[in-house]
């Protein structure tokens, strides 16, 4: 039977797997030891339930355990790679390369950067979301310490060329961070084969809990050094100071191992259930995909609804379909989407702009029942429509 409200923002967070939640639960109860705490068992077993998290979490993204840094979540983790590369290389260059539909987590780093005498270049994006790799080795000069680029967009999908652009950082002996929170536990992810070095990603995005996160740190070829952001107690060797979260890391190493393991099949089932939303959605008159058709994560969509409000069209069905105008860090501002702006979208569009996620938990009859909500939902706003009506009169608006 179909459970209301039916939930499509899984870009946003995803509900935890039964099976991360009750890996996590001793660690509440019974287990409940501070992994800093080495001289008893409850230390003991709490070290090695991180320690086993760090194996996990390394083996998702062809890392060691020894290049993994617990941290509060993507954001922290983000904060940690941009300023601690800054404060540690300053003195070799203050150039940083970065893009303009990155996530709000990079965008306010940088500028806070740009303030403390960075200079910045921030790389334009085409119709379809991507940047120029061209462009990218064209704004390297002798002062670049690092290029900051996003694995997949939070709001569009869309898989930047992360491959090409590890390539050329190498080439050019430039560290290249890049924030995988998106991509990380949908599609495979090797920071060796990428030659990236500094990832994030959050355990929330992938059927784990709130409030964790980690950042991969590269050990050699080069050894990537960052100065810490939080002292006090030189946790997680000294780059991130505080006693750990261990429930929480237990459970994002418990989610990476789930991911490593059902990836391949989930992807094939959240792309079809994907696609059947777009076609559905899609047969609208005035409907447009937004962003790249081929490069982009198998579960995320972006579509423009032309001729009617966003906002009111999701208040429309706000309790029997969740989903956003956009990224979650910026869908309460009745601004247009930045990112869909920066891919040449008028205001009107990304105003009318729906980001829908399908996740492990969601059912073809919820996508049926979606379609068919949406569906009447637009027909009926449109008829009191005064755009619509000058739409279908031939008027130009």
């Amino acid at each position: 039977m179909l459970q209301l409200p039916v939930y499509l923002d899984n870009n946003a967070t995803t509900a935890v797997d039964p099976r991360v939640l009750e890996v996590m639960l001793p660690y509440f109860t019974t287990q409940y030891g501070n992994a800093a705490s080495r001289s008893h068992s409850f230390g003991w077993v709490a070290e090695e339930a991180v320690d086993y998290a760090r194996e996990q979490v390394a083996g998702l993204i062809g890392a060691v355990k020894q290049e993994i840094v617990f941290t509060s979540g993507a954001t922290e983790a983000i904060n940690l790679a941009i300023k601690g590369v800054y404060e540690t290389y300053v003195a070799s260059g203050n150039h940083i390369i970065t893009c303009v539909t990155e996530h709000k987590a990079v965008i306010d780093t940088v500028k806070h950067l740009e303030k403390k005498g960075a200079q910045v270049t921030w790389l334009p994006v085409d119709a379809d979301g991507l940047i120029s790799p061209a462009a990218l080795e064209a704004a390297i000069t002798p002062k670049t310490i690092l290029i900051a680029i996003m694995y997949a967009n939070n709001e569009t999908g869309v898989i930047q060329p992360v491959k090409e652009i590890g390539n050329i950082a190498k080439k050019h002996n430039v560290i290249f961070f890049c924030d995988a929170t998106q991509a990380v536990g949908k599609i495979p992810v090797n920071v060796l084969g990428d030659n990236i070095d500094l990832l994030t990603l959050s355990a929330h995005k992938m059927y784990g809990p709130k409030g964790v996160g980690a950042l991969y740190v590269r050990r050699r070829d080069p050894r990537v050094r960052l100065a810490a952001q939080i002292d006090g107690g030189g946790h997680e060797r000294g780059m991130r100071s505080g006693t750990l979260n261990v429930p929480a890391i237990a459970g994002l190493g418990k989610a990476c191992e789930l991911c490593a393991r059902e990836m391949p099949e989930e992807a094939i089932r959240l792309r079809r259930l994907r696609d059947k939303l777009e076609q559905g959605l899609l047969q609208l008159e005035a409907s447009k995909l937004n962003g790249s058709v081929s490069h982009r994560l198998p579960q995320t969509t972006n579509i423009s609804l032309n001729y009617l409000e966003g906002q009111t069209l999701i208040m429309q069905f706000a309790k029997q379909i969740a989903l956003s105008s956009g990224s979650a860090c910026t869908s309460a501002s009745m601004e247009p989407s930045y990112v869909l702006k920066a891919m040449g979208l008028d205001d009107t569009l990304g105003r009318n702009a729906l980001r829908m996620g399908v996740g492990r938990f969601t059912t073809e009859e919820e996508i049926d029942f979606v379609i068919t909500t949406i569906t009447n939902a637009v027909i009926e706003m449109r008829k009191i429509s005064p755009q619509w009506e000058a739409f279908k009169s031939g008027v130009t608006q």
